[in-house]
């Protein structure tokens, strides 16, 4: 299933260290609503789907979602880069460096561990393929909020590559959503 290039998909530059923004940019990692619960959602729900291709759909945007987590941990990495340790401390990342070091964990900005419980599989596809169209315009608000709350244009570029990514998301989960309610309908018939 999995053929790995050693490259992200997308660039993840940074101009500077920016503590802040690198504490924003965890929602995407951890969060209800990150990059990780998504891949795992979608690669989760594509079992239950009804036809191949929704379960194509699912498996494609389920791996890119781990890609795009995969984006997030190298720009949080990059943005808390050599920060001294006594500066993580003062800008409220002590617990995290207490029990953590320089290592990245899930969680969301809050400092809340990522739990299975963000994510939900009803094996009732057309349910499922709502949620994950929600989870698509909400991924998306988040980035553009994201967006807004930084000046470095690295991360401003690799943030809006993310964003057009969920629209293409959401774009293919109507798809699905199609073809699930097509092909249901024509099982009632017959």
């Amino acid at each position: 299933m999995w053929i790995y290039e050693k490259k992200l998909q997308y660039p993840a530059y940074v101009e500077k260290t920016d503590i802040t923004m690198a504490k924003y940019l965890m929602t995407q990692y951890g969060g209800p609503d990150s990059e990780l619960s998504a891949g795992i959602r979608y690669l989760n729900q594509r079992y239950t789907m009804p036809t191949d291709e929704a379960k194509a759909i699912l498996t494609d945007i389920g791996t890119e979602e781990l890609a795009h987590w995969e984006i997030i941990g190298t720009l949080i990495y990059k943005l808390l880069k050599g920060v001294p340790v006594k500066i993580l401390e003062q800008e409220g990342l002590g617990s995290h460096y207490t029990q953590h070091g320089r290592a990245l964990y899930p969680a969301d900005a809050s400092g809340v561990p990522w739990t299975a419980s963000y994510i939900q599989a009803l094996a009732d596809p057309i349910a499922d393929l709502h949620e994950d169209l929600a989870a698509e315009q909400k991924a998306r608000a988040t980035y553009e909020n994201l967006i807004n709350l930084t000046s470095d244009r690295g991360v401003i570029d690799t943030l809006s590559f993310l964003r057009e990514r969920e629209i293409v998301h959401f774009q293919r989960f109507g798809e699905a959503l199609r073809i699930v309610t097509q092909y249901l309908e024509q099982k009632k018939c017959c």
